[in-house]
């Protein structure tokens, strides 16, 4: 048995199969996305835990008798957000989304102050991606 959880923009969604890739059970959390700005895109961290922890209590009540015999887990989740975190490891403001382009003035400050990122990164400096969205949040 292996128990995969799929963490998206939209939903959570988790699933257990059997070493024959047949699915024993599967189930889905919806995740809601704020807005609260034209080009922003964000989510709660904590809504993320909460939705798995939902999903792991009802896979366990679907598949009790398969629940013991799980070998492995496989993890996929969104990519390119910003998670900003305290001291202690806790956030200190809604995730930063892929999808969220607030960062488009930090975007073109990378690209020139290092005019060689393409180059050296393989990626442009983009609003999806991550390094924009740190300069964005970075204080003053």
């Amino acid at each position: 048995m292996y128990l995969g959880i799929d963490l998206g923009t939209s939903e959570v969604k988790a699933l257990v199969i059997d070493e024959n890739h047949e699915v024993i059970a599967s189930h889905s959390a919806p995740l809601s996305i704020q807005r609260p700005h034209p080009h922003w895109s964000e989510q709660a961290p904590e809504l993320w835990w909460e939705a798995t922890e939902y999903l792991m209590a009802t896979l366990r009540e679907k598949c009790a008798q398969h629940w013991p015999a799980i070998k492995a887990i496989g993890l996929s989740g969104q990519m390119h957000g910003a998670v900003l975190l305290d001291a202690e490891g806790k956030a200190i403001r809604p995730a930063i989304l892929w999808n969220d382009t607030r960062c488009a003035a930090e975007c073109a400050e990378l690209e020139a102050m290092a005019p060689e990122l393409h180059q050296v990164a393989g990626n442009l400096a983009m609003p999806g991606f991550t390094a924009p969205k740190l300069l964005w949040g970075a204080p003053s």
